[in-house]
């Protein structure tokens, strides 16, 4: 179990806080908003309504003491920019900062954060993927060129099993699990493909585009 402290209850940090607590952590929330705090606060550990831009607001709240900080602020960059600026001023471990633009991006990391993430950008770029594919049905990004691609199998794979297939030579990725209808199975050398299969692959993205057009 982690503590958590997520300021800025836009509709990214409330689902943020939400997971986070359903995963078995300790959640502070922060926001200006009463309503919010006030609807949000049965649903994680504490909950308080308050300016963080406020030195001594961030200063009360002991951000040392939490595992890592998240800045959900997305409507209002300038103030998303002093609060991670000061949450590390502050000594705080881990500071993640939410970002709309590259240049936010680079501003945020400038001033204190470790980390940015894009919700927006990321979910846009997962869709484009999974809808613009042939037979994609999900998409993970881990790196900028590798990813785990859920895609329908080839029709040669048919009746066949992952050694007699060769995938890893042949076509330059790893398979990871099996979906047949709703379970999702690990990887097993013995399966043989059915037409109905869904495969996760692990690879280079050009690799995998270039079997996903061969379902």
């Amino acid at each position: 179990m982690k503590n958590f402290l997520v300021i800025g209850m836009g509709r990214f940090g409330q689902h943020l806080s939400r997971k986070l607590t359903e995963l078995g952590n300790d959640v502070m929330i922060v926001d200006q908003n009463e309503e919010i705090i006030s609807r949000m606060s049965g649903e994680v550990a504490l909950a308080k309504i308050a300016d963080c831009k406020n030195e001594e607001v961030l200063k009360s709240l002991s951000v040392n003491s939490f595992d890592m900080c998240f800045v959900c602020i997305g409507s209002d960059f300038q103030s998303s920019l002093e609060i991670t600026s000061l949450l590390k001023d502050l000594g705080a471990k881990t500071v993640i900062s939410k970002a709309s633009t590259k240049i936010q991006e680079k501003f945020l990391l400038r001033n204190g954060a470790d980390a940015v993430v894009y919700p927006e950008k990321d979910l846009a770029y997962k869709l484009a993927v999974q809808y613009s594919g042939r037979n994609v049905f999900d998409y993970y990004k881990l790196s900028e060129h590798i990813a785990v691609y859920e895609t329908a199998v080839p029709k040669t794979w048919v009746g066949k099993t992952i050694p007699e297939l060769d995938v890893r030579r042949v076509h330059g990725v790893n398979i990871l699990a099996v979906r047949i209808g709703s379970d999702l199975q690990l990887a097993d050398m013995t399966h043989r493909f059915e037409d109905t299969d869904h495969v996760l692959v692990l690879g280079d993205e050009k690799d995998i585009r270039a079997l996903t057009k061969k379902t």
